[in-house]
């Protein structure tokens, strides 16, 4: 019996694509560059530990004067990055919520960015808890984040169904007793939620 369907953010609610800005925005080859000189997702992981926001961007900008108007667009593009909504994924939260199923959001994101997200995107806003690892200050798929989760709602691992988009964080939350899905693409949750009952087929649609 699940009594608490969680919800990852970044590529199962919004899109999350660095890689895809920076080629629109400087070309495919200085962003393979750019990515292989400086590590731009650990530089991301210190804002998801609770780093702030725009200073540590621009510290790392700093230390690379040769990207350093490239880096900065990570704080100063970063809606463009996440984003667009996944308009299904949405759907299904709210169809969740609609028969009195807990949704909570379990995500790797910093808290200046967050609080920036929810004034874009709504639907943030509308889960029954939000774990959040700036303000945790530890990210997936550290086992620390699904503790302070299981201990704070006090519900029995086994009863848990969660999905997320990276295999490392999925598999951590299997090895804990959870009901997992690896994210590909909205469909596949959709049908997820029906195989456990959660859903019907067509409280699941698109």
């Amino acid at each position: 019996m699940i009594k608490a369907v969680i919800f990852d953010i970044g590529n199962v609610l919004i899109e999350w694509q660095p890689e895809r800005f920076y080629d629109s925005a400087i070309g495919e080859n200085r962003r393979k560059a750019m990515f292989a000189e400086v590590d731009l997702h650990g530089m991301n992981d210190k804002v998801d530990l609770g780093g702030p926001f725009k200073e540590t961007i621009y510290e790392a900008a700093e230390a690379y004067p040769k990207w350093r108007e490239e880096i900065r667009m990570w704080h100063d593009h970063w809606i463009e990055m996440a984003s667009p909504t996944i308009d299904h994924s949405v759907k299904l939260l709210r169809a969740l919520r609609s028969k009195s199923v807990p949704v909570f959001a379990l995500s790797n994101f910093g808290i200046g960015s967050f609080d920036y997200a929810e004034t874009v995107y709504s639907y943030l806003g509308e889960f029954d808890r939000r774990y959040i690892s700036g303000h945790m200050q530890v990210i997936k798929p550290d086992p620390k984040i699904y503790q302070m989760l299981e201990d704070d709602c006090g519900l029995a691992p086994e009863t848990l169904l969660f999905a997320d988009d990276r295999a490392d964080n999925i598999d951590m939350a299997l090895s804990r007793g959870w009901k997992a899905h690896l994210f590909e693409n909205p469909q596949g949750w959709a049908d997820c939620l029906v195989s456990h009952g959660l859903l019907s087929a067509e409280e699941a649609a698109a």
